[in-house]
């Protein structure tokens, strides 16, 4: 079943002269099984409206329905949080125990599996992320690397095996390699457990691999919806929301203001190569 969120407003601080609409009447359908992008810039609501997914933080109005449970009936938003696993964007707020494998296994422990089924959920959650258990089981959470913690903090989420992985800023602060790590693992995720994962992200060319659909937010609403080719065929939109579009998406949009004819669904480095080889061929 999707997650469906309609007419879905958040105010913080209502009826205070600090009042602001962080998230302004979004209706939008999020498909089983699919690889979700939310982008938008800095302030835009996206951090909000993830939120809402697993009843963190409740509607001022509207509703969120996930698996067919609403997240605003206290008794149906318990049983739609279990099928929901956030991991945030600074992974030392979720890591608080005195091992990695006792932090990994916190969450499958509350769901009242054994300590060893919880234990033995907390290795493959851990070898799935790229975490040896005889290597990192013992060690303190914080005494990992930045890459690392995330991954301890994905185990953490992926050990409950949620049904919908939602994921903010996943890869804020990596390095290039870093990145396409966390980006693979996602996807071998993605092939095991057959989760939806939803991402928020500032990485455009992140977004533009993975997501099968992308949400654009700004200022609060939904601006637009659609396929990686309908979003990054708006380069010149996006950059006039203040995105960061793909530096391939940027480059074709000058070639083509420059007369160049750059077919619109170039915005990866892989589909840039590929059109210019061909062109050259053809010269």
């Amino acid at each position: 079943m999707p997650i469906i969120i309609e007419k879905l407003t958040h105010t913080y601080m209502p009826n205070t002269i600090s009042r602001h609409i962080a998230v302004d009447s979004v209706d939008l359908t999020i498909n089983e099984g699919e690889f979700f992008g939310i982008i938008g810039h800095t302030g835009s609501g996206k951090s909000t409206l993830i939120q809402h997914l697993n009843g963190l933080i409740q509607p001022t109005s509207g509703r969120v329905i996930v698996d067919g449970y609403d997240m605003s009936d206290k008794k149906q938003r318990v049983k739609g949080r279990a099928l929901v696993g956030m991991v945030f964007q600074y992974p030392d707020y979720q890591l608080f125990d005195s091992t990695v494998l006792d932090d990994v296994a916190f969450g499958p422990k509350n769901m009242g599996l054994s300590v060893e089924e919880a234990k033995t959920r907390a290795e493959e959650a851990m070898r799935t992320v790229g975490l040896d258990p005889e290597q990192f089981a013992e060690k303190s959470p914080f005494e990992l690397s930045g890459g690392e913690k995330r991954r301890a903090a994905l185990a953490g989420i992926i050990a409950m095996r949620p049904k919908y992985l939602v994921l903010d800023e996943p890869m804020a602060g990596l390095d290039p390699s870093g990145r396409r790590g966390v980006l693979e693992t996602i996807s071998a995720l993605r092939k095991e457990l057959g989760c939806t994962v939803i991402m928020v992200s500032h990485s455009m060319e992140d977004v533009a691999r993975s997501a099968e659909r992308i949400a654009v937010m700004n200022d609060s609403k939904l601006y637009m919806t659609g396929t990686p080719d309908e979003i990054f065929s708006k380069t010149k939109e996006l950059i006039e929301l203040g995105l960061d579009a793909p530096q391939t998406a940027r480059l074709a949009q000058l070639l083509r203001e420059r007369g160049v004819p750059v077919p619109e669904d170039i915005y990866t480095n892989e589909r840039f190569t590929e059109w210019f080889r061909g062109r050259m061929s053809n010269a």
